[in-house]
């Protein structure tokens, strides 16, 4: 069926929430832009005159959508070379979604992303449209055909397997900048224990580099250990130069809720080192590397305000 202006405005209406959605699903603004254009595409030949409610009808098409790409992606996964990561998002990108209560923005976070990998397909969506997107029971139970008890009990158990004990530090940009620049100086310090006292002590690192980039292939854990690890990355070298082409500037901004620190060539943007940040330190340093899950985020950054680099000398 042809799609009228009507239609056309009653999906672009609905865009920016289905991303989000979509986003949380899949840990990557890539795959989500494609979730939501094949919805675009169900939409256009869809029966419109028997849809009595566009939002109920295109979150329910979305989240099928993006069911089927988590069970290709995980086997996709089994191959990927090195640690995975999700794709990390800037600060005012409209893919991050809501951010009013702290489920909603636990949910986007890469900590949490990557958490939810331990999720089945249909307890990562049950939980995602529950806790980031305040659906009902009733309503998530008839998008992904379930009965409304065995989505409260699919709701329970994926609480269950992400619950932790720690209580992240909300941030804006200025102290997102203050937490980067001091972890920065304790890199770049060259003493072990200026890194150990920022982090807690079951701190881990984790670096996704896709095959392209190196990256460590196993998480490294502990402060003491991550501390050594940082050091080592942060020494200048021509070598780690070449490999990223060119000596990086350093920034400071926000990325998916948390302080992160930006490595820029150019105007490519070719690392995001994102601070999980606790009441107790940083407990997670998440390094993506792969050039291809930094393309979004390298079109960002162009057309955001960048600020001052961090440092001059590294």
């Amino acid at each position: 069926m042809l799609v009228g202006a009507h239609e056309v405005e009653v999906f672009e209406g609905a865009r920016a929430r289905l991303e989000a959605i979509a986003y949380r699903l899949l840990g990557s603004a890539a795959d989500a832009e494609d979730a939501v254009q094949d919805t675009f595409l169900r939409w256009q030949s869809a029966d419109r005159e028997l849809v009595e409610t566009p939002e109920a009808w295109l979150t329910k098409v979305l989240t099928n959508i993006c069911l089927n790409r988590l069970t290709s992606a995980r086997a996709r996964r089994e191959t990927y070379v090195g640690q995975w990561l999700p794709e990390p998002v800037f600060a005012g990108d409209r893919m991050l979604g809501p951010s009013d209560t702290v489920e909603q923005r636990e949910s986007v976070s890469i900590a949490m992303l990557t958490l939810m990998e331990r999720l089945s397909a249909k307890e990562r969506a049950v939980y995602v449209l529950r806790e980031a997107f305040g659906y009902a029971h009733a309503e998530i139970a008839g998008m992904l055909d379930l009965t409304e008890a065995n989505c409260q009990q699919i709701h329970r158990r994926a609480k269950q397997h992400l619950a932790g004990d720690r209580r992240r530090v909300a941030v804006d940009a200025a102290a997102a900048r203050k937490i980067v620049e001091e972890f920065l100086a304790a890199a770049l310090s060259g003493k072990t224990d200026s890194l150990v006292r920022m982090l807690t002590d079951d701190a881990i690192s984790i670096g996704d580099g896709g095959g392209v980039v190196f990256s460590v292939p196993r998480p490294i854990t502990g402060a003491l250990r991550v501390a050594r690890f940082l050091r080592t990355l942060f020494t200048p070298s021509e070598a780690k130069w070449e490999m990223v082409g060119g000596r990086p500037e350093l920034l400071a901004t926000v990325a998916n809720g948390v302080p992160a620190l930006v490595m820029v060539v150019g105007e490519r943007v070719v690392g995001v080192f994102a601070l999980d940040v606790t009441t107790d330190g940083i407990a997670a340093v998440h390094a993506q590397a792969n050039p291809a899950k930094l393309e979004r985020a390298t079109r960002q950054w162009a057309v955001s305000g960048q600020g001052e680099p961090l440092t001059g000398d590294w």
